[in-house]
């Protein structure tokens, strides 16, 4: 944090111009929340991050620190509600001489505000209660919720270490101490349990059973989640015994895909143009992509990927994966219609074609309709209540 004299006086202007707009657009409804937002330094998190370029081409970042772009306008993009990147593939930047990234991942960062702090309001927290976060990340949310219940209140678990090195260096200059861990965040922390509040600042495949275990009966979990092509969205469960449920958010926001649940580097084997039987599909790929049908699709065919690129030499077609059962579909264009493709143990596109229809019969709805069962006989997604449509959750 900069020492410059007029710079905290600013930050402390820009902070609290963004918790009145955050709580202007809703995400913000409590005076705790907001004198949190107030009082952590989000500048002292993010020193240095790296946004999205606007040129043509190839997706490109940029780096922003005080020196690239002044003290001002660092801290006024800052203070924006933005998510602003802070690592690439897993390694370290290079501070001294930072360079815009190109054909990179973003593998950790500082999640737009407005996102932190619903979840922050939605994890319902109350004075005495031991929260678990998964996903320190900068820290900043961390430092929020060490201002609203204490240090002692707080631990928080990130898998980076690096990335947990420094959170940990800018979480003891603003004057917070909550115990900071780093390791697998599907493992919890049995140290410190039972928690009456549990939250992921992560994407996962599904729920770890140790949550389960560690977060007290009525207690919550607030997690996002994804599979390998888009996000799920945001649910928050309720623990009962060993089991707990819940519901969706009105929309699906995304989080990074937990390291240790990552897709396999290979997308599967591409199929001989001979291979498996063809039918006329009912859906074109376009449903992958679009916002509901999308949804069903990640449910139907939860280990699968997809791309597109010519198809037999002829026109582009997509390709969809699975590269743990080694099944596939191929929707090639067919006249005003597609052709699909199908082989291996699972019919892929008969379970993503089934999966919509379902959808649609039900009237197209938000992903607020659809609700999550964790138990110890397994993991389901549901539409409507728990004895409507199911779709298994990858174990």
């Amino acid at each position: 944090m900069t020492d410059e004299p007029g710079v905290e006086a600013l930050a402390a202007e820009l902070r609290r111009q963004l918790a009145g707009r955050l709580e202007k657009d809703g995400p913000l409804r409590s005076p705790e929340w907001r004198a949190a937002v107030e009082a952590v330094p989000r500048h002292a998190f993010i020193p240095r991050f790296y946004r999205q370029s606007d040129a043509p081409g190839v997706t490109t970042w940029e780096p922003v620190t005080p020196e690239t772009v002044g003290q001002e306008e660092w801290l006024r993009l800052v203070y924006s509600d933005e998510t602003w990147m802070t690592q690439f593939d897993g390694r370290d930047i290079d501070w001294t001489d930072p360079k815009p990234i190109s054909n990179a991942t973003p593998t950790s960062s500082s999640t737009l505000p407005s996102l932190v702090t619903r979840m922050l309001e939605d994890l319902d927290v109350h004075e005495g209660m031991n929260v678990l976060e998964i996903g320190t990340g900068t820290g900043y949310s961390t430092a929020l919720m060490c201002h609203r219940l204490g240090g002692e209140a707080v631990t928080s678990i990130e898998t980076d270490d690096g990335v947990a090195r420094r959170a940990h260096e800018a979480l003891a200059q603003t004057g917070h101490t909550p115990h900071l861990l780093v390791g697998d965040g599907r493992s919890g922390h049995r140290d410190r349990a039972p928690y009456q509040r549990l939250i992921a600042t992560c994407g996962f495949r599904s729920i770890p059973p140790a949550w389960l275990e560690q977060v007290t009966p009525g207690g919550v979990i607030l997690t996002t989640l994804r599979g390998w092509m888009r996000s799920l969205g945001l649910v928050k469960l309720i623990i009962t015994g060993d089991s707990a449920s819940g519901w969706f958010s009105e929309d699906a926001p995304s989080f990074m895909i937990a390291r240790q649940q990552d897709a396999p580097e290979s997308l599967g084997m591409v199929p001989e143009p001979e291979a498996g039987t063809k039918r006329k599909a009912t859906y074109g790929p376009g449903i992958l992509t679009s916002s509901g049908p999308a949804f069903m699709a990640q449910l139907a065919a939860p280990d699968a990927r997809f791309f597109s690129m010519p198809v037999d030499g002829g026109p582009t077609g997509t390709f969809v994966l699975d590269s743990v059962t080694d099944s596939f579909a191929v929707l090639a264009p067919m006249g005003s219609g597609w052709q699909v493709r199908q082989g291996g143990p699972r019919r892929l596109w008969d379970a993503v074609e089934s999966a919509v229809a379902i959808w649609e019969e039900y009237g197209s709805p938000s992903t607020a309709a659809f609700g999550v069962t964790v138990s110890p006989d397994g993991q389901a997604v549901w539409l409507g209540n728990p004895s409507g449509p199911q779709w298994p959750l990858p174990s």
